[in-house]
Formats: structure tokens, C-alpha cells, sequence
């Protein structure tokens, strides 16, 4: 981490403040990425990804709408405690097994009822215009992180196919293979879910400015383990609504079958909000833990996002929808 030099200041660790601090975003933008790989080496998850050989620069204007005055999860932690099934149950599994995943060449089916369906590119996609975005990520098992994540509004790939007026919900499908997956080879690892992972919002959900289409993360695409290479992050939900390695994605009239409500419906519903009153059917939502953080927290409706997305859920029975 880089700190702001004072003539009059003698740079010992004691005499560092907060405000001395560099600005993550400004210290990633400056220069335009001339010293690129160099420069994200100097910084903690840096260095880090450099140590994996997973250093692949990636430009974003920082977006000072979706910033949070937390510290960021660890990039140690974010890239090796993960949930992917693909990749298999344990949480060490997709960090262990992400080397099989190639993401090049790769595409991304948007159709359904629209009026301009295509197959978009990853290199097409990468040319949106990518921004930073700070986001707390709630896990159903109740532990959370604090990411900066790197993407575009889904609302911009969505409005590129014109969804017509019959669409009301849209479908996410994670690419199947077995050879890349090893956790979709049935029993391989004791658990297996039907194939392909499958994953859905309303509409509205979709189209809301919050909900990002994700290529990155702390200043680098986006590492196999969390879903390279185009995932999408849905903050107020919890983050098994958020699929990855997507291939498709679907508009419908119809509600989507999801594979969690598929597999467990009693405990997984459709809209899947973080919600601190409507406890897991094997545990309670009401507190999380930080990953990084052995001290516990009370957990925010909507995962602190209330403000923004509450209004969405006007006039419904949150317990019901589940």
C-alpha cells in the first residue's frame, strides 16, 4: 500500500493515519494503467495475486456511488474460501481445482423474449464501460465479505437485446463440463446438484442499477474460483443468487427454476433476500461473521442495500417469499 509523503514526516509505522492512506481507487486510475502489473504488485492483494500467477490487470473508473466505508475482505480469503459447486463442496475446493476452467474462447447467449437476441463475445463484453464497485457478498451459511468488484450495470446488456413487454423474469445458466467442473461429475465428491447450475430474477431485480455484470475484482479479472469469466453479483441477495461462469442468459414470461429450490426448496427460495427475521431452516440469519473477523455482527435487511431495493418488494410477504 502506497502512503502520501510528507516532507516534514518521518514514514515509521506508528506515525501512519488513515488519512495518509492512498486511496485504493485513485492509486489504481492513476497513470492509466501504464505500470499496470507493477504497480498492483506493490499493493497486499497485489502481491498475493502475483504469488498464485494470477495478475491480470484490469481498467475501472472507480464509481463513488457504491463505495463502503469497510475494510476490504482479504484477496487471500476472497480467491480461497469459496462456495462453487462446480468446482466442488468444500469451501477450498474451487481455489484447489480452478486451473481446469478455461475461460478463453467464451460466449454469452442472451435471448428469450427480446427483440434483438445475440451471442456476445467475452472480448465484446470487455469493452463495456467497467467500473469498481464496493460490495458486501452474504452467504446463506452466514459469513459475508466486503469486495470491490469490477463489472457494468446488467440493465446495459440487457437493454442491448430490447426485452419486450411479455418478459418478466431472467435466467442465468452456468456453462457445463464435466472435464472443467470435476465437482459436475455425479458422486465425485459425495454431493451433486442438477446440471446445469441455474439461477433467476425478476425484471426488475435485474434492470436495477445495483445489480452487476462482473468481469473483475480488485483491480484484476476475474480468477476461475469466483466465477471467470463473467459472473453476476446481486449484493442485497444472498450469494448463491449470483451465478457464475455464465453461458446464457434467458428473458422469460415464467418464473425460472432455480437449482437451490430445485434441490432444497424448504430452505432456498426464489428471491433469496438477506433477511435477518426469516432464519435458514438449519440455522439462524439474524448475525454473520465477517470472513477475516472472528467477532460476529447483526445481520442488515437486504444486506444493508434497504434504502435502495426495499422498495421493490412493496405490498409482499417477505417470509412467504422467502
Amino acid at each position: 500500500m502506497l502512503v502520501k509523503r510528507d516532507a516534514d514526516m518521518k514514514l515509521r509505522g506508528e506515525d501512519i493515519s488513515p488519512r495518509d492512506i492512498t486511496d485504493h481507487g485513485i492509486y489504481l486510475n492513476r497513470r492509466a494503467f501504464m505500470t499496470g502489473v507493477a504497480a498492483l504488485a506493490l499493493a497486499p492483494w497485489g502481491r498475493e495475486a502475483e504469488a498464485q500467477g494470477n495478475l491480470q490487470p484490469l481498467q475501472a473508473s472507480k464509481n463513488p456511488a457504491y463505495q463502503l466505508q469497510e475494510a476490504l475482505t482479504s484477496y487471500k480469503n476472497v480467491t480461497t474460501y469459496n462456495n462453487f459447486y462446480e468446482f466442488g463442496t468444500d469451501k477450498g475446493d474451487p481455489a484447489a481445482h480452478a486451473a481446469s476452467l478455461k475461460t478463453r474462447p467464451w460466449t454469452v447467449q442472451v435471448d428469450g423474449l427480446c427483440a434483438k437476441p445475440k451471442t456476445f463475445d467475452i472480448e465484446e463484453v470487455l469493452k463495456f464501460p467497467l467500473e469498481e464497485r464496493v460490495y458486501r457478498l452474504r452467504c446463506v451459511e452466514a459469513w459475508s465479505m466486503v469486495i470491490p468488484w469490477i463489472g457494468f450495470p446488467l440493465s446495459a446488456l440487457l437493454k442491448r437485446v430490447e426485452p419486450t413487454g411479455q418478459a418478466k423474469f431472467v435466467e442465468f445458466t452456468t456453462l457445463v463440463n464435466p472435464e472443467m467442473f470435476p465437482g459436475q461429475k455425479r458422486g465425485i465428491f459425495g454431493f451433486s446438484l442438477d446440471w446445469p447450475y441455474t439461477e433467476g430474477l425478476r425484471l426488475d431485480e435485474a434492470m436495477h442499477p445495483l445489480t452487476l455484470m462482473t468481469v473483475g475484482h480488485y483491480g484484476q479479472v476475474l480468477p476461475n474460483q469466483n466465477g471467470a469469466p463473467l459472473r453476476v453479483v446481486v449484493p442485497w441477495k444472498y450469494g448463491f443468487k449470483s451465478g457464475k461462469s455464465i453461458v446464457r442468459i434467458r428473458l422469460t414470461s415464467d418464473e425460472p427454476k432455480t437449482s437451490w429450490n430445485r434441490a432444497a426448496p424448504s430452505e432456498y427460495g426464489f428471491y433469496s433476500n438477506v433477511n435477518p427475521e426469516v432464519s435458514h431452516p438449519r440455522w439462524s440469519q439474524a448475525n454473520e461473521r465477517r470472513i477475516g473477523d472472528l467477532r460476529r455482527r447483526e445481520t442488515l435487511m437486504f444486506n444493508g442495500y434497504g434504502d435502495q431495493v426495499a422498495s421493490l418488494y412493496t405490498g409482499m410477504d417477505l417470509k412467504k417469499f422467502y
